[in-house]
């Protein structure tokens, strides 16, 4: 296969090692740079050179604060692939996680009305659109069984959003989080940010990446606060049984811990597997939980930010308050859209969990052909989690990776295919690929990495 083009882009390596970097101490650089370059003129010959304050002491430009957030890895991912398609080369890129349809033409259509509606070119309550917000309520109980009101309802821009609203709301300097790993790169960044000690729950493949109760209790102390919880989970696919997503319910119950779950894949899983809303087995735990959810996932709306979190009240008026101070209401065209979609059915829906399905299958299926990989069955979202630990430290075309940032460098500079390492999500010798794309481009990325791996020294 080609090359890519050099010169006109920074090389694969600057994606995935600024991506994948993080700094807990107060010597990292206050700023470090996503890898793909920037249009702007810089205005400073050294733009990262810290500054005297006026005492003379030296401060950095940026917050440390700010400055030690990580990038967003499978953004930069897919970013450079892009970059790399517009320039002409037939790059397969398995990193972003976003559906490959287009949002149905109903919902489009209700954007398009919604433009023209004069009440929404003017500010609208920041905590959403009253009558999205009794749509989220209805679906929410209709779809998970979960009671809840208008009231409960706190309307954001994305599931992103939703997430740091609810650290934000949540957490005090020093409160722990135990967080199962592999984790989506966003949930740690937003501990942070909140003043919050991510604590890593390690899971693998042999368990189908699921985690314990006996994991949750050996990393439990005096400042864990909140379990945050996934399902259908972002890398894996793994969806947690009913009986355990309870027994993991009434443990944090009983530990007097929050739990906030993410439940934006719930209308994607396959097979037998079945997903259950945490605070709908163990009602209980309703007045010590947060769901966060949004219409991204299972409409093809990840370019249109619409998410929410439903909380008890009190949480929800906290995170207003911020929301109110940060953004405002989200775009209400775009909260025009969101209403169209929860009140349109989910004919569509299913239309894309068959196609997602007959993907999963195949990529799992081409995954497990190539020696020394090993691939659990994901059961939902879109993403296959495949462990290449045994490949690492092997010579393949003059280069020896030794770890999974390193072997996904090489898989792009060999054969132009873009996936995202497991450093990203906290466990290094795994890689993530999402089959949220087109099959021919799935069985040509696949059939590229089978070939490249099959050299293996």
């Amino acid at each position: 296969m080609g090359k890519p083009i050099k010169g006109s882009l920074p090389p694969p390596s600057r994606v995935y090692g600024s991506a994948l970097q993080r700094v807990h101490g107060p010597d990292r650089p206050p700023c470090e740079h996503s890898g793909m370059a920037s249009a702007e003129p810089a205005r400073t010959a050294h733009p990262t050179a810290p500054l005297p304050g006026p005492d003379g002491t030296v401060r950095s430009r940026v917050s440390r604060r700010v400055g030690s957030i990580a990038p967003s890895a499978t953004l930069a991912v897919d970013a450079r692939a892009k970059a790399l398609k517009a320039a002409g080369r037939p790059v397969i890129g398995f990193g972003a996680g976003e559906p490959d349809f287009a949002t149905p033409e109903h919902i489009v259509e209700a954007a398009v009305a919604a433009c023209k509606e004069p009440r929404f070119h003017r500010y609208t309550p920041a905590a959403g659109l009253p009558e999205l917000r009794e749509a989220i309520a209805a679906a929410t109980q209709r779809n998970s069984g979960l009671a809840c009101t208008a009231a409960d309802v706190l309307v954001t821009n994305g599931g992103k959003q939703a997430v740091y609203e609810a650290m934000a709301a949540l957490l005090d300097p020093g409160d722990e989080v135990l967080l199962p790993t592999p984790y989506w790169t966003t949930y740690p960044e937003t501990i942070r940010l909140a003043g919050g000690v991510p604590v890593d729950v390690v899971t693998e493949e042999s368990t189908g990446y699921l985690a314990s109760v006996e994991q949750f209790a050996a990393h439990l102390t005096p400042r864990t606060k909140i379990l945050l919880f996934c399902s259908p989970c972002n890398p894996t696919g793994a969806v947690y049984p009913p009986d355990q997503v309870a027994e993991i319910g009434r443990w944090a119950l009983e530990q007097g811990l929050w739990v906030v779950t993410d439940e934006i894949y719930e209308h994607l899983v396959y097979g037998d597997a079945q997903h259950v809303s945490m605070p709908v087995v163990v009602p209980e735990l309703a007045e010590r939980c947060v769901v966060v959810n949004g219409v991204a996932k299972t409409f093809a709306m990840t370019g249109w930010r619409v998410g929410w979190m439903i909380a008890p009240r009190d949480v929800v008026s906290a995170a207003t308050n911020l929301h109110s101070h940060s953004t405002s209401n989200v775009a209400n065209v775009s909260q025009a859209a969101a209403l169209a979609a929860l009140t349109g059915g989910l004919d569509d829906v299913v239309t894309m969990r068959v196609a997602f399905d007959r993907r999963r299958q195949l990529m799992v299926s081409m995954l497990r052909e190539i020696p020394g990989v090993a691939c659990p069955e994901p059961h939902g979202a879109f993403y296959a989690y495949p462990c290449v630990r045994t490949l690492l430290g092997r010579e393949l075309r003059g280069r020896r990776p030794t770890t999974s940032a390193e072997l996904a460098t090489l898989i792009l500079d060999e054969v132009e295919v873009a996936v995202v390492p497991g450093e990203a999500f906290g466990t290094d010798g795994y890689l993530r690929l999402s089959y949220a794309l087109a099959d021919d481009d799935l069985v040509e990325g696949i059939t590229r990495i089978q070939g490249l791996l099959s050299e293996l020294g």
